[in-house]
């Protein structure tokens, strides 16, 4: 029998996990510190008291888009509203009916982690080799975001918090960043009654969903598979710039400098690029796989090519794998890789 091996049990992880069961791939082991598969998600809306998911009526859990949370409402209210704002690319389910699809799914698959940390990912005959836990032909790291990311110059500075940390609000707040964390914390903030101003070194982009739609579809993600290296990189970096929903802006003053708040919130999101990953970083400095930008040189399906045959396979998932799908660190990407990586397990 083909052992597989997840490393990493957060959405992308559980997402594979729920493919390859749907496939009939049996001896799947799944390694992960928390056995909640949103936990990492649940915290962080929690931080920034989020309502909404951003991410489309197909951004679940199931193997397959169809059918998505806005069917799933448009039969419980027996209503055409879900539909119709999702052909729109405004259908935002709530946060609260996402962690219960989450949680059903937890409970009626046998989602069972085995607890601990992996911490070297070798390359051995027959596959790969998981912290002495025995060798596994196919492997898929999906590790998740490797940190919060807080500017240099102000790491130290005692008025400082992430966004995505608990927090309440002073009496004046500046909030640092120009996406979805940031805006919203723009509307905490004021609701709070707080004065807010904003800091940040770009204006941001108005967009329904993480990346482009056209970058979603297969005639544009074949467009982006094909640039050479560095033209991917520099379209990678500018679709994964700071962007939210129109309907999410709130007009604040924009400051160049964060002197005078009481309290400073950085909504920069996470840290960027393999080597802020342990694993990912103890990987590429054993097997030097390619490597552009920060990011590992995957194949189209998310394969490592140099650690990838016909008897075994070392997948990415998540934000490492967004060098073959922008969109990795969705909930869509994380199905698309799913099914590429389970395709191998199946067919190898």
């Amino acid at each position: 029998m083909t052992r597989v091996g997840i490393v990493g049990g957060g959405l992308s992880g559980f997402t594979a996990y729920l493919t390859l069961k749907r496939l009939g791939v049996e001896d799947v082991t799944v390694f992960s510190l928390d056995g909640d598969p949103a936990a990492a998600f649940r915290a962080r809306a929690r931080a920034i008291r989020q309502t909404h998911m951003r991410s489309e009526s197909d951004g679940h859990c199931l193997p397959s888009s169809f059918p998505g949370l806005a069917v799933r409402e448009a039969r419980t209210t027996r209503s055409l509203r879900p539909l119709v704002a999702s052909a729109c690319d405004r259908y935002r389910p709530t946060v609260e009916s996402f962690l219960g699809h989450v949680d059903e799914l937890r409970r009626a698959s046998g989602w069972a982690p085995v607890p601990r940390r992996v911490e070297r990912v070798r390359a051995v005959d027959g596959g790969f080799e998981l912290d002495g836990e025995g060798v596994f032909r196919h492997v898929l790291v999906a590790t998740g975001h490797p940190g919060l990311e807080v500017p240099e110059e102000l790491r130290g500075d005692p008025r400082v918090v992430h966004a995505y940390e608990p927090h309440d609000y002073a009496e004046s707040v500046c909030v640092v960043g120009a996406g979805l964390a940031a805006a919203t914390e723009w509307r905490n903030a004021l609701a709070a009654g707080a004065r807010v101003v904003s800091v940040r070194r770009r204006e941001p982009t108005h967009r329904p969903l993480n990346v482009p739609r056209p970058y979603l579809s297969k005639r544009g993600l074949a467009r982006y598979q094909a640039l050479g290296a560095e033209a991917r990189a520099a379209l990678l970096e500018e679709l994964l710039a700071p962007s939210y929903p129109r309907e999410a802006h709130v007009d604040v003053r924009v400051e160049r400098r964060v002197n005078g708040a009481d309290q400073v919130v950085c909504a920069t999101g996470f840290r960027r690029g393999w080597r802020q990953d342990p694993l990912l970083a103890r990987l590429v400095e054993e097997h030097e796989p390619a490597t552009v930008n920060g990011w590992a040189e995957v194949a189209a399906d998310a394969t490592v090519p140099s650690l990838t045959d016909r008897e075994r396979t070392l997948a990415l998932g998540g934000v490492a794998a967004q060098w073959a799908y922008p969109a990795a660190d969705t909930l869509m990407g994380a199905r698309y890789v799913a099914h590429a990586f389970a395709r191998r397990c199946r067919t190898r």
